[in-house]
């Protein structure tokens, strides 16, 4: 067997472990979940699962992490010049924020991390440092930007967490108790614009 062939097979059987172990977790809770019941999911032994992916913590991180790549900055963000170009780009990852955040599989690995918060709760510590954190850090990044070009002023961890708030309002607790449904498209793009808005209206430059 080639090792491009090989890698490619072992890629596949990784993404098998993965998606059984985020269905374990779903089904039975994180704690009570164990390696062997992910790998017969799987239909692989556990010296495969522990070579693949690692410990049930690993591949929780793995889950985490995959979805987390989304929410970074844009990969080509203009360079900020102007107040219209900031909020154009604020527009964008929030659009993509809360695309990637609703999907309801990222809004069932919060609602596990909830559930597990008293017997498990590194599922809680691992969703906030790995998930949380990069999106946290994609729009510090921005207003970073923004503060060097002279467009706001402030902390860039305080206007980063101002802009989250106007752009979820109570969306994120609706998803959660399931009282609400993911935003279409069209609405999604319409709340980071308007949230977009509202965030520079209330810093405006003088």
């Amino acid at each position: 067997m080639s090792r491009a062939k090989k890698s490619s097979d072992e890629a596949t059987v990784r993404d098998r472990i993965l998606t059984a172990a985020f269905e374990a977790f779903q089904a039975r809770g994180y704690a009570a979940t164990s390696t062997l019941e992910i790998a017969t999911r799987a239909h692989v032994s556990k010296r495969e699962l522990y070579a693949l992916v690692g410990n049930k913590q690993q591949m929780l991180i793995a889950a985490i992490g995959e979805r987390a790549t989304r929410l970074q900055a844009p990969a080509e963000m203009p360079k900020l010049r102007d107040r219209p170009t900031l909020a154009q780009v604020l527009t964008a990852f929030g659009s993509q924020f809360v695309r990637e955040v609703s999907d309801p599989d990222v809004v069932a690995v919060f609602r596990l991390a909830i559930a597990e918060a008293i017997q498990a709760p590194e599922v809680a510590r691992t969703l906030d440092s790995v998930g949380r954190e990069a999106s946290r850090a994609a729009l510090r990044q921005i207003m970073t930007q923004a503060g060097a070009a002279g467009l706001i002023v402030g902390r860039p961890e305080d206007l980063a967490e101002q802009f989250a708030g106007l752009l979820w309002r109570d969306l994120m607790v609706s998803l959660l108790l399931g009282v609400a449904q993911r935003p279409p498209p069209r609405a999604i793009e319409a709340r980071a614009r308007n949230a977009a808005e509202a965030f520079l209206r209330l810093h405006s430059i003088p």
